[in-house]
């Protein structure tokens, strides 16, 4: 059973539109929680987050609402995908080495004062540990980018694509494939673990 639910929980964070969203991530994660006998976790988890302002009256969910514009559920997945990392569930495509991981946190700062698409960052970084998202270049995704050991910060970087807010019709979308939007790492506060783009910057909703 817990190998099953591990493996359930690993398709809905790369896709969680197809599984319920964040609801249905919970459930995953309580049901197996409860097998690990680990059920004091996942409060302690809430505790956590609320504290860093990653967590709102409506979830983790709530809180990517004020920051990338849409209902971004890929943000959402990725802030689960550090938990079930630290709990040893994630299952990654693709570990970074420390230099490789090193190397992209240093060139973060200077590399997100530009804009950058979808394919500039797979050019730049390569394939990313987790992809959170499908394929399909009309829509947004989440990059997952993680090293050894487990307790180390992953690397997300935010893609996004969709319409102008004064756009007549929401198809087809703006850009041929997902721009960057943010970057993010760190365990420290919410909103100052972003990097924006000035893309990000542009689109990021009013108060966030």
């Amino acid at each position: 059973m817990r190998d099953y639910l591990i493996r359930e929980l690993n398709s809905a964070l790369r896709r969680p539109g197809m599984y319920g969203g964040e609801l249905s991530i919970r459930l995953i994660i309580d049901h197996l929680l409860h097998l690990e006998r680990g059920d004091e976790a996942w409060a302690e988890e809430m505790r956590s987050l609320e504290s860093r302002g990653a967590w709102t009256s409506t979830g983790v969910s709530g809180a990517f609402r004020n920051l990338i514009p849409g209902q971004y559920e890929y943000g959402m997945a990725s802030v689960y995908s550090e938990f079930a990392r630290a709990r040893g569930w994630l299952e990654a495509n693709r570990t970074l080495t420390s230099d490789e991981y090193d190397q992209m946190r240093t060139q973060i700062p200077t590399w997100a004062t530009r804009d950058h698409s979808l394919s500039e960052v797979l050019s730049t970084f390569g394939p990313p540990s987790v992809l959170l998202g499908g394929d399909n270049p009309y829509y947004g995704k989440t990059f997952g980018y993680l090293t050894e050991p487990t307790d180390t910060a992953m690397i997300f970087f935010h893609l996004w694509n969709g319409a102008d807010p004064d756009a007549e019709s929401t198809w087809p979308p703006r850009y041929d494939e997902p721009v960057l939007l943010a970057i993010r790492y760190g365990p420290g506060d919410f909103k100052t673990s972003f990097t924006f783009t000035p893309e990000g910057k542009k689109r990021r909703p009013a108060g966030g």
